[in-house]
């Protein structure tokens, strides 16, 4: 038996309008084409269908065991079509997120949460685990977008820019180098740098500041969480180099003091690496967006 989707909708149009010739204006077809076609499955299927001395239009007992079949397979199929209109549409789709930045959390989780209220169709992930080899796995589909302050040239790649942000110090209140007013490398030969758990290579203390200098520090502990990598900075058990917007949420504490690297300052630009490809997307223009206005925001607060 060659049993088709059109054969199922036409099984439902039928049951449901109780007759053929309602059933044929519902499915676009003339009433005798609907005929020859439920009287050719019933050909395949060597049975009656339909009992046809009844009015309305019943169906048989074979009839009912093909209409259940069709009530179980016609909603799947017709929820995947939507689904297919919707990302035709750009309405629908998959956001998987995976980061290079430990602490960009505190401004991408807010981005986020605005954009599944905006778009709840698009599938929404964030891949922290994928840090380390974020970009091969952008290419091979595995994540949609990377955070990074690293724009490294990848073929089938864009990177977005995004804003710009200061690696800043953060020490205890009494520090030295809060009198100082700045860091040089040299001044962090005997401190303990506490540092996010991380590839060194990512951290900006080390890439912008501490390696161009050939300097290292005296020890480096790694810590998770900010707030307990202030509380220890706070205790003097070490310092710390963090984005501008990390800290700007904890400048009321008098137990901290934040200063720059270098007189100067070292500034750093943030960007979303993206499929070149998926840049047609709405959604996806709708998240670049957000992430170049919402972490600004925090920065102002």
């Amino acid at each position: 038996m060659h049993l088709e989707l059109r054969h199922l909708r036409s099984l439902r149009a039928i049951h449901e309008q109780g007759g053929l010739a309602r059933a044929a204006d519902v499915l676009n077809l003339t009433q005798s084409a609907l005929s020859h076609q439920i009287k050719a499955l019933e050909d395949q299927a060597g049975v009656e269908l339909f009992l046809r001395k009844t009015k309305p239009l019943r169906l048989s007992a074979a009839g009912m065991r093909l209409l259940r079949t069709a009530e179980q397979v016609l909603p799947l199929i017709e929820a995947a079509e939507a689904e297919f209109r919707a990302v035709e549409q750009g309405r629908a789709g998959r956001l998987h997120v995976a980061m290079e930045c430990h602490h960009c959390f505190d401004w991408l989780l807010p981005v986020l949460d605005r954009f599944r209220r905006a778009w709840p169709d698009v599938d929404l992930d964030i891949r922290s685990s994928l840090a380390l080899k974020a970009l091969p796995a952008l290419q091979k589909g595995q994540v949609d977008m990377v955070i990074s302050s690293d724009p490294d040239p990848t073929p089938g790649v864009t990177f977005q820019p995004l804003f710009d942000y200061a690696p800043t110090m953060v020490v205890p209140a009494g520090h030295p180098l809060a009198q100082k007013g700045y860091a040089d490398p040299q001044d962090l030969r005997g401190e303990t740098l506490i540092t996010y758990p991380m590839e060194r290579a990512r951290l900006d203390v080390f890439s912008q500041f501490l390696d161009p200098a050939g300097v290292e520090p005296a020890h480096v502990r790694q810590v998770e969480q900010t707030s307990v990598a202030l509380m220890l900075i706070a205790s003097g058990r070490g310092v710390a180099v963090m984005p501008d917007w990390v800290l700007r949420a904890h400048a009321g504490n008098p137990e901290l003091a934040t200063i720059p690297l270098g007189p100067k300052g070292i500034l750093r630009r943030l960007y979303a690496a993206m499929r070149e490809e998926d840049l047609a997307q709405p959604f996806m223009a709708y998240v670049l967006r957000l992430s170049r206005t919402e972490p600004l925001r925090l920065l102002r607060m």
